[in-house]
């Protein structure tokens, strides 16, 4: 069975490695970036099937971040995480491509269920570019 892949973007070491360690538990494949700089590397040439990404960071917030990713690949299923969730905040990471915005400590089973719902999204996704393409190519060749 593939396991589901997910980029968890979060300065505090600590934590990343606490979370990493429980969301193997329930089966996922996580990769750690420690800034917005090292997600944005992490990304080229990989694919993931959602990033958790910290709101608060030095150098490059998780707005900041959520804004390079998805300028690089629209497709990218994000989920923000923050300590210092505001109402605000929430409505600006979604406005800006976020599809869901969770406060810490978020509870493991709902993060969970949140990453696999991004999972769908993504496979939604993806098969509708392909559905896409099919029908192009059939278009071309005048089938």
């Amino acid at each position: 069975m593939i396991k589901t892949k997910v980029l968890l973007v979060d300065d505090e070491q600590d934590f990343t490695s606490v979370l990493a360690e429980r969301m193997e538990t329930r089966g996922l494949q996580v990769d750690i970036a420690g800034s917005g700089m090292e997600a944005m590397e992490r990304v080229k040439g990989r694919s993931y099937d959602a990033i958790v990404l910290d709101l608060a960071m030095p150098e490059m917030d998780g707005i900041e971040t959520l804004k390079h990713l998805l300028a690089q690949n629209p497709d990218l299923q994000v989920i923000l995480l923050t300590g210092r969730a505001t109402v605000e905040k929430g409505v600006e990471a979604v406005k800006h491509g976020a599809v869901e915005f969770l406060q810490k400590p978020a509870d493991i089973e709902t993060l969970v269920e949140k990453i696999r719902e991004a999972q769908a999204k993504k496979v939604f996704l993806f098969e509708k570019r392909v559905e896409k393409s099919i029908s192009e190519i059939v278009r071309k060749k005048g089938w």
